[in-house]
């Protein structure tokens, strides 16, 4: 037990690709309520937030995000077959420096953990000193999409595979009260169902972006065409992907929150938001910001 325990709350960010924007949301909301967390721990997406939140440029974030296009968003696309996943993610260290964010993670303006994990061991691991940039790199590994990123001798794939919503790493900062928001909560939807248009990315057919590829890879990426009926048509790479590790993330997400319960939970029900569907950051950082003006005695729990 902490001999002393941090003043105020914690809050623990998960995981979610594009629905982690709702992490915008909910940082925003209870700053304008006077009631900013005193510190955090984030996996994928909520690494990125969470990195920008603790530098004090989440404002400058949020207007980033919500001026996202698809095509914007697909200039950031590095494509790096062949080695570990179909992105190389070298974008992450130009968005950190276009926020002009530290370059140091003990250089930031309040403390935050980062969670990666080992691909050797399946352990997660826990990052709080050191370089931000490669950090938040390594925390984003989502398997298949982004390669695996290496950090002193370990190969390190997105921390949401071990923690998704990282209560543990939070209570490891000291703080007695923690916030737990989590991007993934499937509610009564399910677990899948098919995009509009075919496909998570089907401006990713472009020839510019693709046509390198050999034949049998363009398919990745491809929608379905004017001649296929969208249900005779299997679910695409990226699709099966982002469900398969949405419906094993979903269980471990809802065993350990229920280990270790943080003293609040904000569940966000974006599953009709793609992971990869970044332009769509306005509607889930709403989304995030709703949340905490619903719900009228979190602030009192956290706070109490």
């Amino acid at each position: 037990m902490m001999d002393r325990w941090r003043e105020g709350f914690g809050v623990a960010l998960g995981g979610g690709g594009a629905r982690g924007w709702c992490h915008v949301g909910v940082l925003r909301a209870l700053q304008e309520k006077g009631h900013a967390p005193g510190g955090a721990a984030g996996c994928s997406m909520g690494a990125l937030v969470g990195a920008a939140w603790a530098a004090g440029k989440l404002a400058e974030l949020e207007e980033w995000a919500r001026g996202l296009t698809r095509a914007q968003v697909l200039s950031y696309v590095d494509l790096g077959l062949g080695q570990g996943g179909l992105v190389a993610g070298r974008a992450v260290w130009r968005i950190l420096d276009d926020l002009d964010v530290p370059e140091r993670i003990e250089e930031l303006d309040r403390p935050l953990i980062l969670l990666a994990t080992d691909m050797e061991t399946g352990r997660e691991i826990w990052i709080s000193d050191g370089d931000l940039r490669a950090a938040v790199r390594a925390s984003i590994s989502i398997p298949g999409v982004f390669r695996p990123h290496r950090i002193d001798g370990r190969w390190l794939l997105d921390g949401g595979l071990v923690n998704p919503v990282p209560i543990s790493a939070v209570r490891a900062l000291g703080f007695r009260r923690i916030l737990g928001v989590n991007p993934n909560a499937r509610g009564a939807q399910p677990c899948w169902t098919r995009p509009k248009g075919g496909g998570l990315w089907p401006d990713l057919a472009a020839p510019s972006l693709v046509s390198h590829l050999p034949e049998a890879l363009q398919g990745i990426f491809r929608p379905v065409k004017e001649d296929e009926r969208e249900e005779d048509v299997a679910p695409d790479y990226l699709q099966v992907v982002s469900v398969a590790i949405d419906i094993l993330t979903g269980y471990l997400c809802d065993t350990r929150l229920a280990a270790d319960p943080p003293d609040a939970l904000l569940e966000a029900v974006l599953g009709h938001i793609g992971v990869l569907e970044l332009d769509r950051a306005a509607e889930a950082i709403d989304a995030g910001r709703a949340l905490v003006e619903a719900d009228g005695d979190m602030l009192a729990r956290l706070t109490a």
